[in-house]
């Protein structure tokens, strides 16, 4: 396996947006398994190339997941004894360069796909984020960005509770009664990161009222937007409304990434 293959790994997974730690032997002393320069990288779910094998590997396998279930973006490196102790016979020592690379994206789920949806789309395309755009009617998606998927179930509340926690939701289908649906089914969830419905504030009072009623309490109709869209964007073309509802997913993502 030639030694420049992790560039290959990390231009496919730079391609996918996914998020990897690349491995580096940084130093060797004595016998070790891999000779400095050596990389691997390792994704929440898979491994590509080695830096040895053995428990030196998969303790440092370990450490790599764990930066990327905790969203590290701070390079580190660790000091082994390959001894005994860490399951190792080479009895040399190594140090091991972690590089968090591509940092997690938001997974945002665009309900309807009519103008303003396929406007939000496909501004939504050209960011950092994983869309998932849902509508029942297989015509409506005449133009898909690259990168953008289609969920074309009968009942789009089957895409809410495909999507995984801390996603995204924005609602904007051409039928109250379905936004309605959608609300209520994300509302349940509960577990999401941002959660938008396009409309007017009668719109809201009306929703709020009703979903009061099938027992949701302020606090939580408190975290559905609805006006959706930053409020200082004015405007009621789709581009217009379009740009204001990703100025405001924008600022909700952004304030999760540390500085």
């Amino acid at each position: 396996m030639s030694p420049d293959d992790w560039i290959t790994v990390l231009a496919a997974l730079r391609e996918k947006r996914q998020p990897c730690v690349l491995l580096t032997v940084l130093e060797e002393k004595g016998s070790v398994p891999r000779d400095r320069g050596s990389k691997m990288v390792v994704t929440e779910e898979k491994s590509f190339l080695t830096i040895g094998g053995g428990h030196l590997e998969y303790q440092c396998i370990a450490i790599a997941r764990e930066m990327l279930k905790t969203h590290s973006c701070e390079p580190r490196s660790e000091h082994f004894n390959l001894g005994a102790r860490l399951g190792q016979c080479c009895g040399g020592m190594t140090t091991v360069l972690f590089e968090p690379l591509i940092q997690a994206q938001p997974q945002i789920a665009v309900f309807g796909a009519g103008h303003v949806g396929q406007a939000l789309v496909n501004l939504l395309a050209t960011l950092p984020c994983h869309v998932f755009w849902v509508d029942e009617r297989q015509e409506q998606f005449s133009s898909v960005p690259a990168g953008v998927t289609l969920c074309c179930q009968e009942d789009p509340c089957d895409q809410v509770k495909l999507m995984p926690p801390q996603s995204y939701y924005v609602v904007m289908t051409h039928h109250h009664p379905r936004d309605l649906a959608l609300c209520e089914a994300i509302l349940k969830r509960g577990d999401y990161h941002y959660f938008g419905v396009i409309g007017s504030q009668t719109k809201r009072q009306r929703f709020d009222y009703r979903l009061a009623g099938k027992g949701f309490s302020p606090q939580q109709l408190a975290t559905m937007r609805c006006p959706i869209g930053l409020p200082d964007v004015k405007g009621k073309l789709p581009a217009e409304i379009a740009v204001a509802v990703a100025g405001e997913i924008i600022a909700s993502y952004s304030q999760e990434r540390p500085a």
